[in-house]
């Protein structure tokens, strides 16, 4: 027993931990774990990155200020913005709950047969079980909450003895150390308590001159009981000895042999007639038990009735719960499947998205080396850049020629390297394409890039001839080689200023591959 744990207290305010595992009557799933203690979820919050907590785990988290979401490191899912856990940063997330609190448990506690959902579990069972190990709070011994009483009725060695006579409590630690003491004590309460025993036979003697002559007999038979209480309490004091006992056992005699007389002779005839009465009394008792006993086999055939029926309601309840077992197999059986056409359904969407993300890759694509990229938004985008939310943009793929070089641009709307802040930058990047091994190596063709001017008076245009050493165009061994171009392709102060460049917040980029010699 001392090798257990004393069992965690209900706790209906959320100031507790997650549930144990071990309260699942059937198999855990992963979406009902705390992030945290890793327990089933109590009080469940979401944070904004999506994971769920315990109550008590998030605020124990955010209480030494804002952290990191741990199971967003862990899944390689971190966002600065949404995985940082806060205070107000997270709402209870009740269908989580709801979802949580209707699962089937049992008691974790060893011996307890009970069995229900989780919130009953911490509603009426949980710190109320008898099966659940407790400390006692004198000697610091592990028990079951059922064997409290008797532990500290019988076994603590911190309990308390109380004297017999006037209920003063004694350590039972003190009463092995102390003995003489508490024998003594004893004995003084003994004096004492026959002291007060002896008054009170001297106060029915008083009250038997006052007695008539019919209540004579039951006061005598007091005073016999009165005796054989002193011829005991004689036996105690010889038993404890001491210089007391002599006087005391003499005031006993003296007393006895003064008050106790014998009875008047004209008690028999009171007698007589009251013998008279009880003979009434015991016949008509006769024939109330005799009905009695006639109402008891009325009852008793009743009860087989009834037993009867409860057999067969017995049987009845007994093949439902087979049932109802079996429905649970075929429901959990019917559940895995529903789980397996989700994950099929899943993969499907993201065999969709996949496709759909090629397909407008491929209408957007141009093979004859020139291409026209379209930036609408262009306000929001510029401010998710200068945010830092989305420094840069890909543009879609194009080619040369249906089976020529594979390119695409890059754009910082906030300026990267030399232009950060201060200069539209734009590159040019060679991609890893289906024909790169039929073509020539490395890629050596003049590229023009250009914002144009959407009417069609100045455009801004930057010009360069592929340094030939450069790994940017050497061929791809990855997606894309490292991209090249013009970090100060156009000022952002001339962007910022009534321009024919941006219009209905759009921007147009072009870029010329020149294809001689292909």
């Amino acid at each position: 027993m001392a090798a257990q744990e004393p069992s965690p207290p209900s706790s209906l305010e959320g100031n507790k931990p997650g549930f144990p595992k071990k309260i699942l009557a059937n198999s855990l799933e992963d979406k009902h774990l705390c992030n945290s203690c890793q327990k089933i979820l109590r009080r469940p919050l979401q944070a904004q990155c999506g994971h769920r907590y315990c109550a008590f785990c998030f605020h124990k988290i955010v209480s030494c200020g804002p952290q990191k979401c741990n199971a967003c490191i862990k899944e390689d899912l971190f966002e600065e913005s949404t995985s940082i856990l806060k205070q107000g940063g997270a709402f209870p997330d009740n269908a989580a709950r709801r979802e949580v609190e209707a699962l089937a448990a049992v008691c974790p506690n060893e011996g307890c047969s009970w069995m229900g959902t989780i919130k009953e579990f911490e509603a009426n069972h949980e710190g109320n079980c008898e099966f659940m190990i407790i400390l006692c709070p004198s000697c610091k011994e592990l028990m079951r909450a059922n064997e409290q009483e008797r532990h500290n009725e019988r076994e603590c060695p911190e309990r308390t003895l109380n004297c017999k006579y006037c209920k003063e409590p004694f350590l039972l630690k003190n009463i092995k150390v102390e003995k003489e003491k508490i024998h003594e004590h004893e004995r003084q309460c003994s004096y004492e308590h026959l002291n007060l025993l002896l008054h009170f036979i001297m106060g029915i003697k008083v009250s038997l001159e006052s007695l008539q002559p019919q209540s004579l007999e039951m006061a005598s038979h007091k005073l016999q009981e009165l005796h054989q209480s002193l011829r005991d309490l004689e036996v105690k004091m010889n038993q404890l000895g001491g210089a007391g006992a002599a006087p005391v056992q003499g005031a006993c005699a003296s007393t006895l042999s003064t008050y106790f007389t014998p009875l008047p002779s004209a008690v028999g005839a009171a007698l007589d007639l009251q013998l008279q009465s009880e003979k009434t009394k015991v016949t008509e008792l006769s024939r109330r038990c005799q009905e009695l006993e006639l109402k008891v086999s009325t009852f008793e055939n009743i009860i087989c009735v009834l037993n009867r029926e409860m057999e067969r309601s017995c049987a009845t309840m007994e093949a439902y719960n087979r049932q109802h077992r079996l429905d649970q197999d075929k429901i959990e059986i019917l559940n895995n499947k529903v789980r397996q056409l989700e994950r099929t359904v899943s993969l499907r969407d993201l065999s969709i998205m996949e496709m759909e993300a090629k397909m407008r890759e491929l209408s957007a694509a141009t093979y004859d080396g020139i291409f026209v990229w379209k930036i609408s938004d262009f306000t929001k985008k510029r401010q998710d850049a200068m945010a830092g939310r989305a420094p840069a943009m890909f543009s879609p793929a194009f080619y040369t020629s249906k089976y020529g070089y594979k390119m695409c641009l890059r754009i910082y709307l906030n300026g990267d390297g030399t232009g950060r802040s201060s200069h539209l930058s734009l590159f040019f990047v060679v991609m890893r394409g289906h024909s790169d091994a039929l073509l020539k190596w490395p890629f050596n063709q003049k590229v023009t890039l250009m914002l144009l001017d959407q009417n069609n008076k100045e455009h801004i245009i930057d010009a360069f001839r592929p340094d030939i050493s450069s790994s940017s165009f050497q061929r791809p061994v990855s997606d894309m080689n490292i991209a090249s171009g013009c970090p100060l392709f156009c000022p952002l102060s001339k962007l910022d200023s009534k321009n024919s460049y941006i219009r209905d917040d759009t921007i147009f980029i072009k870029a010329i591959v020149d294809l001689t010699g292909l």
